[in-house]
């Protein structure tokens, strides 16, 4: 027997990334939040990597910042190591990673929750979803407690009929030992929703003070770390390095001689594991050649001896992964506490949801996270936020917030996910994005600052202060376009670098165009009268030396509108349109696409197929006017 346990705007059941994500967000916008969780003590919890960012997951951190979201503000309070990766390669893929203080910034993002007024976070294990009239309007717990709401969001991570597995040894089980999700994945496949078997995994964690360091290479953090959110200006926090080491001949010869107990290749294992982050065992399987490979022993966090060994996810038996690690360099006394495993779980077919993440199925129900399909705490977040904030506009009765390709890097990712769907876990990367020149780390709050504050998860004194940012770059901009330099002012600093010298005069826009001036020489030759922070000068910097790239992919994306723009009435028979390929009325039939360019990346939808559509659109909308 169930009883009326609360009545709510908005219902988050799960508390991993997306989970506080969409529960801060759709709080802060105003909606009266339950967040629901299995186990309370697990909320922002890290299961693998003790890291945030990288390239394209730094990206959607810095997104989800410019949103108003916590993830970036988060890490900056909690990381132990901060370093922006790829700097040698132009900014479209500078990207930041950092390493966090796994338990701090657990109990950090929890204690934030907690202080939110508009926000109530229970314990329990959600069993059912309540639906009447064809909509999701709340949620029933093991206990028999009904939650009433007007949307609700799963984000339910790995935990749906979750399995361990490691060696011949498999049990029902979530992330670190917590209780699986059985009975709600099983309502889903009721309510009619196609699930599908995923897997992934986790290294063992070893004991710090058996490790010898002598024999691995030290990564140090930057010294002055740049930061994820956009409101950190400074941080006090003490950097851990970072270790490297590599796979030894020995630990290619017990893996291959052990791979007849490899879960993964003696058939235990179902589900479908990530092609850009594979186990150990896959690794020295699918790279034969290979004489080694990087492991990055890192630290969990300031107050344990715990180190995670990145680069050597596996499931192979306990014994063997002992032996795997001491046949590493520095970890030959190592001993293990934790050990490795891999976990399979039901995640949605995500070609089910509409762009804003809510299922075509079931109006009312939003999912985001793992469930969706994805891999990834920031991939994670960024569908959490957009899941939330979509969520809450559902209930203000408003039209979701959808951001296009040309926007950011989580528009690339849920575009992809409920256009194309995915065959294994998705992992967000640089190459996905076509218009990456725009897409940079650097212009997240260029580009969605005003999303945010329009929503109501920008402060009015943050928004003040984007905007003086703005103009402030804008105005350097401007000076640099109509100060002329002599010849005598500039060639000595040209002549000091090997820059070829100039013989009339120029505008400081055309010298800081060449490659090897920077805008610190250009300081040298004439300094500007306006206040400018180092975020500022670095943007002046990279708008003026990629202007003429930026303008073709602007181009490009001028197109992209115009298609988007170009809308598919919902209520249209595909089947009813003469000329249609097969396949694209099955495909477009199923994933119903809102737009003439989301139609057009659907997977086997051809340019042909677009043509007859547009045709017949055309002739649609002009009987639909006579009509109306």
């Amino acid at each position: 027997m169930s009883y009326v346990a609360g009545n709510y705007d908005v219902i988050v059941v799960g508390a991993g990334h997306a989970g506080v994500e969409a529960a801060l967000a759709a709080a802060r916008m105003g909606s009266n939040t339950l967040m629901i969780t299995i186990n309370l003590d697990m909320v922002a919890f890290m299961p693998c990597n003790p890291s945030i960012g990288g390239p394209a997951k730094g990206h959607v951190v810095r997104e989800i910042d410019a949103l108003g979201g916590e993830m970036g503000r988060n890490i900056d309070k909690t990381f132990i190591q901060m370093r922006m990766l790829n700097t040698g390669k132009g900014p479209a893929v500078h990207a930041l990673r950092a390493q966090a203080d796994k338990f701090l910034y657990q109990h950090t993002m929890k204690e934030t929750m907690e202080k939110e007024p508009n926000l109530t976070m229970r314990q329990g294990m959600v069993e059912e979803l309540i639906v009447e009239d064809g909509k999701c309007v709340g949620v029933v717990t093991k206990t028999g407690a009904a939650y009433r709401a007007k949307a609700v969001v799963l984000t339910t991570g790995t935990y749906l009929r979750g399995k361990v597995i490691m060696g011949e040894l498999t049990y029902e089980s979530g992330p670190n030992n917590q209780q699986p999700s059985v009975n709600l994945a099983k309502n889903l496949k009721d309510l009619g929703f196609e699930l599908v078997r995923f897997k992934t995994g986790t290294p063992p964690r070893v004991h710090k003070d058996t490790i010898d360091f002598s024999k691995t290479e030290i990564q140090p953090g930057d010294e002055n770390p740049k930061f994820f959110s956009y409101e950190t200006e400074s941080s006090d926090n003490e950097q851990l390095p970072c270790w490297l080491t590599y796979t030894s001949e020995t630990t290619h010869e017990i893996i291959n001689s052990n791979l007849h107990r490899a879960p993964m290749f003696s058939g235990i294992i179902e589900g479908t594991g990530p092609r850009y982050c594979p186990s150990i065992e896959d690794k020295i399987v699918r790279f034969a050649d290979k004489p080694k490979h990087q492991i990055f022993l890192e630290p969990e966090g300031k107050n344990t001896s715990e180190y995670y060994v990145q680069g050597l996810s596996t499931s192979l038996p306990e014994d063997v992964q002992l032996e795997v690690l001491r046949s590493i360099p520095g970890l030959e006394k190592v001993e293990m506490m934790r050990t490795g495993y891999a976990i399979e779980y039901d995640a949605i077919v995500p070609t089910q949801l509409w762009p804003s993440l809510e299922t075509k199925k079931l109006p009312g129900l939003f999912t985001a996270g793992q469930i969706n399909g994805t891999s990834g705490y920031e991939e994670a977040a960024g569908q959490g936020i957009m899941a939330g904030i979509n969520a809450a506009r559902k209930v203000q009765g408003k039209e979701p917030v959808i951001l296009d390709r040309s926007q950011g890097y989580i528009g690339v990712l849920i575009d992809d996910l409920v256009t194309k769907g995915t065959n294994e876990p998705y992992r967000l990367l640089t190459s996905r994005a076509e218009y990456r020149l725009l897409l940079r780390h650097d212009n997240a709050d260029l580009r969605l600052t005003p999303i945010g504050y329009e929503i109501g998860l920008i402060s009015e004194e943050r928004y003040a202060k984007f905007l003086k940012k703005k103009a402030l770059v804008e105005q350097e901009i401007e000076r640099l376009s109509t100060t002329k330099v002599k010849p005598s002012d500039v060639n000595p600093i040209f002549e000091e670098i090997g820059s070829t010298p100039i013989q009339d005069g120029t505008n400081l826009l055309a010298i800081l165009r060449r490659p090897e001036i920077t805008y610190a020489h250009l300081e040298k030759i004439s300094p500007s009268p306006l206040e400018l922070n180092d975020e500022m000068k670095e943007q002046v910097e990279i708008q003026v030396k990629y202007a003429g790239y930026i303008e073709k992919q602007l181009v490009h994306v001028e197109r992209l509108q115009k298609m988007e723009k170009k809308k598919i009435p919902e209520d249209i028979v595909y089947e009813d349109i003469q000329g249609l390929a097969i396949e694209a009325r099955q495909k477009l039939s199923k994933i119903r696409p809102l737009s003439i360019g989301q139609a057009s990346r659907i997977s086997g939808v051809t340019p042909a197929d677009i043509s007859i559509l547009l045709v017949y659109l055309e002739h649609y909308n002009r009987i639909t006017a006579a009509r109306g």
